[in-house]
């Protein structure tokens, strides 16, 4: 792997870190500090916490899927927990309307004019409680808050705070009441990330936690992250270096979804293939890893860990590929497997 740090500069190798050449240290430790905090309060969500905070640094959304009392929502609200910006909930159910998430435009007699008030949407962290509980005319108002960090009501747009970011959930195991996700609203979430049940293991410890949090008052506040220091943090992200080798590695995995492909055994069971959005995903996601981890440079394995997540929401299977029992996320582990980094 020594071809993939970064080869000029004397900071480079595999000993760089936050205080190297591209990497300042405040965004690289304000972050740290935020991973730290955020696993504090959960057991056995290592990999969901770095997701988190990974997608918070490369500016994307995070779609969270599993079971009801996995901690999804705690996880979000930890989050919010540390950062110092505005932090909003909505719980969807089949009756909400586009204007309970964007806001809309309210008459006032005295001024004898409309003026805007906003919802919830316009605040820098949105928790999308149950979001597949929503009607489509609701995730479409979504859509675009999603898309282009902005809303439009009444004529006049209205852009949102930065930083913006969405964490949805959905439980996977209910369908009374539920909507499925248009695919043009899954393909803008950065990750989707599906939580399986605990071990034995993590159980208990989850029961000690709980128990030890009933029984201890409160603690104090920690220090949070505040807008600036998350945009500080994004710009550090952005300086990450991916070498021309990790490029092609990435460009490799996306081209094996789509016909013509060197396999054409994945390719063939995919009817939609993955978009250039997955290729800059995958970038994004490699150089915020990097600086999640103290590096100034990204590594195959940043690619490889998040391929699931990143792209097997952006395809789509064949009819016979789905009457075969294949997933889209077992194909693309399989797909990481076969597509090995130069």
């Amino acid at each position: 792997m020594e071809a993939y740090p970064r080869a000029d500069g004397p900071h480079s190798g595999p000993h760089s870190g936050p205080h190297s050449g591209l990497i300042e240290a405040a965004p690289a430790a304000a972050i740290a500090r935020l991973s730290s905090t955020l696993q504090a309060g959960l057991v056995g969500l290592d990999a969901l916490v770095e997701r988190l905070v990974v997608s918070l640094v490369a500016g994307g959304h995070v779609l969270l899927e599993g079971a009801p009392g996995l901690a999804k929502t705690r996880a979000v609200k930890g989050l919010a927990a540390g950062l110092d910006v505005g932090f909003a909930r909505i719980q969807c159910t089949p009756d909400l309307m586009p204007a309970d998430i964007t806001g809309t435009p309210v008459w006032r007699p005295d001024r004898g004019a409309f003026e805007f008030v906003p919802g919830p949407v316009f605040h820098a962290l949105l928790l999308v409680d149950e979001i597949n509980r929503a009607p489509p005319k609701v995730q479409s108002a979504l859509l675009e808050a999603m898309a282009e960090r902005q809303v439009t009501a009444g004529g006049v747009t209205h852009a949102l705070p930065d930083p913006f970011m969405v964490v949805a959930t959905q439980n996977p195991i209910e369908h009374e009441g539920t909507f499925p996700l248009p695919e043009a609203q899954v393909d803008r979430f950065l990750l989707h990330v599906v939580l399986d049940l605990p071990d034995a293991t993590a159980e208990r410890a989850i029961l000690d936690l709980v128990e030890q949090e009933g029984r201890q008052a409160s603690a104090a506040a920690p220090v949070r992250l505040g807008a600036a220091e998350v945009r500080a943090a994004r710009a550090a992200a952005a300086k990450v270096h991916i070498a021309p080798a990790l490029k092609d590695y990435i460009v490799r995995l996306v081209m094996a979804t789509r016909a013509g492909s060197d396999l054409p055994e994945i390719a063939g069971a995919i009817e939609h293939p993955v978009s250039p959005r997955g290729t800059l995903a995958l970038a994004a996601i490699a150089r915020a890893r990097a600086l999640v981890r103290g590096r100034d440079y990204a590594l195959p394995e940043d690619v490889r860990d998040y391929a699931v997540d990143a792209l097997a929401h952006r395809v789509g299977l064949t009819w016979r590929a789905s009457a075969e029992g294949t997933t889209a996320r077992g194909l693309i582990a399989r797909l990481i497997d076969a597509v090995a980094p130069l």
